[in-house]
């Protein structure tokens, strides 16, 4: 079957509302001249005070090139939640996706599998897409539970959820000890790992979930390291963190990945 990819810029905890539409402004800018039917699916994530002006911006281009994407939202709809953002929130600021279980999440912030999956399912019932992070660290890995672990995050994060809704998601697999280190999981190895994870998506909701959803590498992506990436059989795309602050690379990142799928 063939996957769509999806490019995703995780902007993390930078720019203030004028520097993410100017930012924004930029990438559409970049690919201004590229054919939207050969595009990947490009989608960015501002924070959550960017994300009406990103909106704004990605409207008033009216390409329809970019979507963009919240950082995270709490499944509740409404209540005494301080400093909590519904994904009702979310969607009316025009976000069209959500990161959901990114390591940085449950790592400072103490997120579970269970709150990953009251959000999946909030986000889907919405009619949102999630992105599903899942990830080993690397006291994981060199323990050899890398497999393990992740199947768990990912049967966690689907429990509940319809073959339809499985396949709809999109599940991004980000070793953490490659995370803003400069370090990147060998392309063959992310492949294997993603590969196992699309045979637990098979095992959970069946045969054509499993070849419908898309599941990304994150883990210092780079212009230089995407077409490799992009090579191999069950990468469907990547999320994107220190690269997606500038343009250029992005936008680098996003033209490497049409390379591979043209």
């Amino acid at each position: 079957m063939s996957r769509r990819p999806v490019i995703a810029g995780n902007w993390k905890m930078h720019k203030l509302q004028s520097e993410s539409a100017e930012l924004a402004n930029a990438v559409m800018k970049e690919l201004k001249e590229i054919d939207k039917a050969l595009l990947p699916e490009v989608v960015i994530a501002p924070v959550f005070t960017s994300l009406y002006a990103v909106n704004k911006a990605l409207t008033d281009c009216g390409c329809g090139k970019v979507k963009m994407a919240a950082q995270n939202a709490y499944f509740e709809t409404q209540g005494a939640f301080t400093g909590e953002v519904s994904v009702e929130m979310v969607k009316d600021a025009g976000a069209e996706y959500v990161i959901i279980g990114h390591s940085e999440r449950r790592q400072y912030f103490g997120e579970t599998d269970e709150m990953i999956n009251k959000k999946a399912k909030k986000i889907l019932d919405l009619g949102l897409i999630p992105i599903i992070c899942c990830g080993e660290s690397l006291e994981q890995r060199e323990a050899g539970v890398t497999d393990s672990h992740i199947e768990s995050q990912i049967k966690a994060a689907l429990n509940g959820l319809s073959a339809e809704e499985v396949a709809k998601s999109i599940i991004a697999y980000e070793p953490i000890w490659a995370i803003g280190t400069g370090k990147t999981c060998d392309s063959d190895e992310a492949n294997r790992v993603i590969g196992m994870i699309r045979n637990v998506v098979k095992g959970i909701a069946g045969a054509n979930a499993a070849d419908s959803i898309r599941i990304l590498y994150g883990g210092s992506v780079k212009p230089n390291t995407i077409e490799e990436q992009m090579s191999k059989s069950d990468i469907d795309g990547a999320l994107v963190g220190g690269a997606s602050l500038t343009a250029e690379s992005f936008g680098q990142i996003v033209k490497g990945a049409m390379k591979q799928t043209v």
